[in-house]
């Protein structure tokens, strides 16, 4: 199967979830998760139409920039060590993983223009995922607001890797609930209009609980 047949087998699979939820497909942007396959690949993709790519590693954003640069719309959706940041801020057009107050300030000091940034939150109980806990969030937003080169547009999170829909869903649905508690601060730093959530395995259900970005990986490009 090639990048493009499996891109319209997810968008068959988006435009259901969109019908179950009552959305437009047009909702919902497709970030491609290319940090397991090289170049050629990723360029695969960008020909298949997808020109939003997400990368989790310094080295892997910085080698394909390098090599494909602004033909894409860069994502990063790792953990950002803070020491790190000044390598990557510049090259990127949107943060996945926002989740302390010192990478913010790194992000201040070293970032040329507004990096949009949705904030990491732990919606579930395994230890392995990292992000604010949804009671922290609401306080994280207005301490942020004294930094003008992050604008909040979202909240992001990763599920467990189960086959619980239910517990999936639940994650998902904390997600929209916190996310409408910061909207109605208001606050012009974040207008948190975003959802990152959902990735090969249960992006169908992110899409019905509201995601507007999804992160896709193996189901769209495979691993090699």
């Amino acid at each position: 199967m090639t990048v493009q047949d499996n891109l319209s087998s997810v968008k068959i699979e988006i435009e259901k979830a969109c019908r179950t939820a009552g959305r437009s497909p047009e909702e919902v942007t497709l970030v491609a998760v290319t940090k397991t396959v090289g170049i050629e690949k990723t360029k695969e993709v960008l020909e298949a139409g997808v020109r939003h790519l997400g990368e989790n590693r310094n080295e892997g954003l910085l080698h394909k920039h390098e090599e494909i640069g602004q033909e894409a719309i860069w994502h990063f959706i790792g953990s950002l060590q803070t020491r790190k940041v000044k390598e990557v801020i510049n090259k990127i057009d949107y943060l996945h993983s926002l989740d302390r107050l010192s990478l913010a300030a790194e992000i201040q000091k070293r970032a040329e223009k507004p990096i949009r940034c949705f904030v990491q939150v732990k919606t579930s109980e395994e230890e392995s995922k990292h992000g604010l806990h949804p009671d922290e969030v609401l306080t994280f937003m207005e301490e942020l607001a004294v930094y003008d080169k992050i604008q909040v547009i979202g909240l992001m999170t990763m599920a467990p890797y189960t086959d619980d829909t239910k517990e999936i869903r639940k994650c998902f649905q904390t997600l929209k609930a916190v996310q409408k508690e910061v909207q109605d601060l208001h606050l012009t730093n974040a207008p948190c209009s975003e959802l990152s959530m959902g990735m090969s395995n249960d992006y169908f259900i992110a899409v019905e609980e509201g995601a507007t970005y999804i992160r896709l990986g193996t189901i769209l490009i495979g691993d090699k």
